[in-house]
């Protein structure tokens, strides 16, 4: 059965953004990617690049991990102020929102329904792992669903911002065992969590 990932960049302090939520590698940010990054990126997960930065690149390659990627609403948006109404062109895109009534896009389906049960419907069919981009606050949500953490972990710390689970998340204390990691020369390191399904509990949302 087709994993769920949640595959996301967290500061040392376990936050994914700011307070305000915005890009942290976006114009503005607090965090500048270095180039073994990216090219570890490009290397080992080429999917998981915007498509207008694929394009920058000259990036073509599939990838080998997702061909999914699910969202929440404030995530999305986060690419709409940019002007970019389907960041990830080449995958199946959905976002969850109850508060979107018309897609801004045609390749971007919108799900204002249960996410937990749209992604157990997603993990029945076929295909590469589904990819949780975030935000938090949709994490939070599908806690109990994920099978699998990535975080890309950078080399600082902000004080405070949007915790790796949303700021709503529940008690709900899981164990994981980690089955990759690379660490790269500035810093940053990519860790790889599974499930340890003898302790998996949900939150319940």
């Amino acid at each position: 059965m087709r994993k769920l990932v949640y595959y996301i960049a967290s500061t040392l302090d376990g936050f994914i953004a700011g307070p305000d939520g915005s890009d942290p590698t976006g114009p503005g940010g607090f965090w500048t990617p270095s180039e073994d990054y990216l090219r570890h990126l490009i290397e080992q997960y080429p999917e998981t690049l915007p498509g207008p930065a694929r394009a920058a690149l000259g990036v073509t390659a599939e990838g080998t991990h997702f061909d999914t990627v699910v969202e929440g609403r404030k995530s999305y948006e986060v690419g709409l102020a940019a002007g970019v109404t389907d960041a990830y062109p080449h995958l199946t895109h959905l976002v969850f929102s109850r508060t979107l009534t018309e897609s801004p896009d045609p390749g971007v389906e919108l799900v204002a329904g249960d996410p937990v049960a749209r992604v157990r419907e997603l993990k029945r069919h076929g295909g590469k792992d589904i990819w949780l981009v975030g935000g938090g606050e949709l994490a939070g949500a599908l806690y109990g669903e994920i099978d699998r953490v990535i975080v890309k972990l950078s080399p600082l710390t902000i004080g405070t911002g949007i915790p790796l689970f949303g700021r709503a998340a529940g008690f709900a204390p899981n164990t994981w065992g980690l089955v990759d990691h690379t660490v790269l020369d500035s810093g940053a390191a990519f860790l790889t969590y599974d499930r340890d399904p003898a302790t998996a509990q949900s939150t319940g949302k």
